[in-house]
């Protein structure tokens, strides 16, 4: 699977994406590096002119919000894969974020099987990363992290 693919998105879809990332965030409390992936995220799709303190002043979006504003499939396995990241930012998922990433996939029609395969794909990217670190053992810590 190519990680990453990329996707077009417009503004509006850059926004719902974004919100949703941002409801993943603040289930268990908005740490630092979430807050920087999303604004990242934000900033980066064209909607600089939005702020995360914005997001902040939303409603928390609804799968159907985000079934509306993603049509195709890949931009919803766009937004799936980048919760999922997200989510993994802090050094650990939280059964709130699974609840909330699991309920925004079933919404967007991402079932059981294929969320399997975009999660097995974010933890390869990420220990993909890790490669070069010299430190075995550390590395194999964070590899068994993600299969528990």
């Amino acid at each position: 699977m190519d990680f990453f693919h990329e996707v077009q998105i417009n503004e509006p879809q850059a926004e719902a994406m974004a919100r949703g990332l941002f409801a993943v965030a603040k289930v268990d409390g908005v740490h630092a590096r979430e807050a920087a992936l999303v604004a990242s995220f934000y900033n980066e799709t064209g909607a600089a002119a939005h702020s995360l303190a914005e997001l902040e002043r939303r409603q928390t979006i609804t799968g159907d919000e985000l079934v509306a504003a993603l049509h195709a499939p890949e931009q919803r396995r766009l937004f799936v894969k980048t919760a999922l990241l997200l989510a993994w930012a802090d050094g650990v998922v939280t059964p709130q974020e699974q609840r909330i990433i699991h309920g925004y996939a079933t919404a967007l029609g991402i079932g059981g099987e294929e969320l399997g395969k975009l999660d097995e794909a974010v933890k390869e990217y990420l220990l993909a990363h890790l490669a070069h670190v010299k430190n075995v053992e550390a590395t194999a810590q964070v590899a068994h992290k993600f299969r528990v």
